[in-house]
């Protein structure tokens, strides 16, 4: 039996990746991949030591030839531990200690070396995860764990500083999809490695018929002009750096040579005394 506090069961996680190499629907991971390679010119910094955690090393590899590619396993196997640059790719929503995860990376990461993590958000599958919820609470009464739940941006950004990286960043890029039908987003959802992998799963099938709802709810609830479904994909990018003395530092609290008051060109007016609202 799972752990209460497991979300993830690593080895469907890994049937599932298995399964999706066969027919593989990756266009996702090959738009979030030349975005890194795009936000990685923009740092002025050359990086010659790489390392990419990712369920999908073939993938990855494509586009980092010459980087150190580890399984996403909960502890990390990576092969040194001078790295000044490791990217964990589109993997951290599923693991189980995500923080275990960002701490042992920035273990192997130089001083001023660069963390970078991409994973799907909390607006992932909204759509999908509000109708197969209205539809199986008809059917039977109450709902089972069937999607991820995925982090919102404001949580994930805080998992960088709880995992002791500095000038932590946090931004989410929402990608919205269109499919003709829902078994075509579930097609699709195996294809690309992201189906339900959830360790409280319910294994036993879906009936027809409640496909079918789904389809009637989703198409009224979340359809575009021409009739196609629309299913939002929430691409979180986590930016943190090891600390160095050479980073940017934070003033010291009292520090300041101007008024606030002074730089908007406004009268600084005193403080009221608090209420009591008990």
């Amino acid at each position: 039996m799972a752990n209460s506090h497991t979300v993830t069961n690593v080895g469907a996680l890994a049937f599932n990746r298995i399964r999706a190499d066969k027919n593989p629907a990756y266009f996702l991971h090959d738009l979030v991949a030349d975005e890194i390679k795009e936000r990685l010119e923009e740092v002025n910094k050359t990086f010659t030591k790489i390392a990419i955690v990712t369920g999908l090393p073939d993938l990855w590899s494509e586009y980092f030839p010459d980087a150190d590619l580890l399984a996403d396993t909960e502890t990390l196997t990576f092969t040194d531990s001078d790295y000044d640059l490791v990217i964990h790719a589109m993997c951290l929503h599923w693991a189980n200690d995500p923080v275990g995860q960002l701490v042992q990376c920035r273990r192997v990461l130089k001083p001023d070396g660069l963390f970078l993590a991409t994973l799907f958000g909390g607006s992932t599958l909204s759509e999908l995860r509000e109708t197969i919820g209205a539809v199986e609470i008809a059917h039977h009464g109450g709902l089972s764990p069937r999607i991820l739940p995925m982090g919102e941006l404001r949580d994930l950004g805080a998992l960088l500083q709880r995992a002791g990286f500095a000038l932590p960043v946090a931004d989410g890029t929402p990608f919205n999809v269109t499919y003709p039908t829902v078994q075509r987003l579930i097609h699709d959802l195996r294809n690309m490695g992201e189906g339900n992998a959830l360790a409280q799963r319910n294994p036993k099938p879906l009936s027809k018929a409640f496909w079918d709802d789904v389809q009637s709810v989703y198409a009224s609830s979340h359809s575009n002009e021409e009739g196609r479904l629309i299913a939002t994909f929430e691409v979180v990018t986590l930016t943190g750096w090891v600390p160095h003395n050479s980073q940017q530092q934070p003033l010291r609290p009292g520090s300041a040579q101007q008024r606030l008051a002074d730089a908007l060109n406004t009268d600084e007016l005193p403080l009221k005394p608090k209420q009591d609202l008990t």
